[in-house]
């Protein structure tokens, strides 16, 4: 753990009370993610600015054109292979990220999570090694296809209030769903990325 790490009184706290605080709930399409992915994107490129091979961009379901989300912008940076990811991570803690997970070759870091619940704008940062890009295709064949995109939504809905309080069983009940359409996806655009 890095020491802006242990400063950060939600690192004390138990994986369940991190739930209860930062409960799963969807809200309606907003047009103002698109606003506040570019807010963030400009504030990265700044801090990240001599990083090689440096590609920032907008995943989730905020990125999906007219479904139903939480209200967290999802970000993805890459990074190229000979980039210390755990430099950059600490980096971006040292601007007020916040470290949640750590494996190699992924880091993820939240921001606008605070002691009393979600800031007014909350971000998830998936820190990666380039082509570790998933959520891309998955994100562009669901925007290509709005009745899959719709079948997300509603996949999404029946979920979140059975695991309202356990993002990680919320997520793996999704994952089949997700590695098919992002298989689908791959076939479908070969290596766009």
């Amino acid at each position: 753990m890095s020491a802006v790490a242990e400063n950060n009184p939600l690192t004390s706290m138990s994986l369940e009370e991190l739930w209860v605080l930062f409960s799963i709930s969807l809200v309606a399409p907003r047009e103002g993610w698109m606003r506040q992915y570019d807010e963030m994107e400009e504030r990265l490129l700044r801090i990240l600015h001599d990083i090689e091979g440096l590609r920032i961009s907008h995943i989730g379901s905020t990125a999906i054109e007219g479904i139903w989300s939480k209200d967290i912008v999802d970000i993805l940076i890459e990074v190229d292979a000979d980039e210390d990811l755990e430099a950059v991570s600490e980096e971006l803690e040292r601007q007020g990220f916040i470290c949640m997970k750590s494996e190699p070759g992924r880091i993820s870091l939240n921001y606008g999570y605070t002691p009393q619940g979600f800031a007014e704008k909350v971000y998830h940062v998936h820190l990666r090694y380039r082509g570790d890009d998933d959520e891309l295709y998955f994100r562009d064949y669901l925007n290509d296809r709005p009745d899959i995109a719709q079948e997300y939504q509603e996949l999404k809905l029946t979920l979140w209030k059975q695991y309202e309080h356990d993002r990680d069983a919320y997520t793996e009940e999704k994952a089949a769903f997700v590695k098919k359409y992002t298989a689908e996806a791959r076939r479908a655009y070969g290596e766009r990325y």
